[in-house]
């Protein structure tokens, strides 16, 4: 495994345009605070965890950044240019992709298409799919990144979930140019289905993608994260290295044991 990344306890390394830039980011529903002024960067070829317990406010902050959700106040950028989404395939064509937990691939579909779903590729003047080029394509991408599923042409339903999960982070590597959210991407798999995941995540780090990684799992955050972000209540509570942190302080962080940065 790669020594991980010491960027800044606070921002992307000194220098760098970060791929991602969250400004006093938050979401109300009605009265209720769901998120409250969180501040963020994630530079290119970085991995940082959003931890925090079950309603601390982490799916209101992906559903902010991908799109889903309109944030009440706060700033959104994207390779050093501010953005705003109308909608999730706003955000996707602006370069944002998600792997979600329940992955989002069409069981009776083949790889390649499930690759291509939504941005098919076609051909002549009927525009007939480019079933031949959207193969190719998958088979390459699946083969650089080390994701070992019979074909291209085979079908997710004929896949295991760690396979499955493999096929969603190339989906979501191939199609996005600044930034990957992934929530959850281990939650319903096994050790070794896991260990797999965790080394195409950070396949992406070697690629120079910009990560976001949601997870409970804070073995697995330690071990695949450059910093990690805690959420409380909807409140930031912190953002630590990896390196230079340890799991008692973060889990203090979570629990409310220590209080917020100033």
């Amino acid at each position: 495994m790669n020594a991980p990344l010491v960027p800044s306890e606070v921002g992307a390394p000194e220098g760098s345009t970060p791929q991602l830039r969250l400004v006093g980011l938050s979401k109300h529903f009605g009265g209720v605070v769901a998120v409250n002024r969180f501040d963020l960067e994630v530079a290119a070829g970085e991995i940082v965890a959003l931890v925090g317990d079950n309603g601390a406010g982490k799916s209101t902050l992906v559903k902010m950044i991908s799109g889903l959700y309109q944030p009440s106040a706060g700033e959104i950028w994207l390779g050093g240019k501010q953005v705003s989404f109308a909608d999730a395939s706003d955000a996707r064509r602006q370069g944002v992709e998600v792997v979600y937990q329940d992955l989002a691939l069409v069981d009776d579909q083949p790889v390649y298409m499930n690759m291509f779903l939504g941005r098919e590729l076609v051909k002549g003047p009927l525009r007939l799919l480019d079933r031949k080029r959207m193969a190719r394509e998958t088979q390459e991408l699946v083969d650089s990144l080390d994701v070992r599923i019979p074909s291209a042409k085979a079908t997710i339903k004929e896949l295991s979930g760690g396979q499955r999960q493999g096929v969603a982070i190339c989906r979501a590597t191939h199609w996005a140019s600044n930034l990957v959210l992934m929530d959850e991407p281990t939650a319903a798999l096994g050790v070794a289905e896991t260990a797999k995941v965790e080394e195409l995540i950070l396949r992406l780090r070697e690629r120079g993608a910009a990560v976001l990684v949601v997870s409970h799992n804070l073995d697995q955050v330690f071990r695949i994260s450059d910093r990690i972000t805690v959420l409380r209540r909807g409140t930031q509570i912190g953002t630590r290295s990896t390196a230079t942190t340890s799991k008692n302080e973060i889990v203090s962080m979570i629990t409310g044991l220590q209080h917020a940065d100033a």
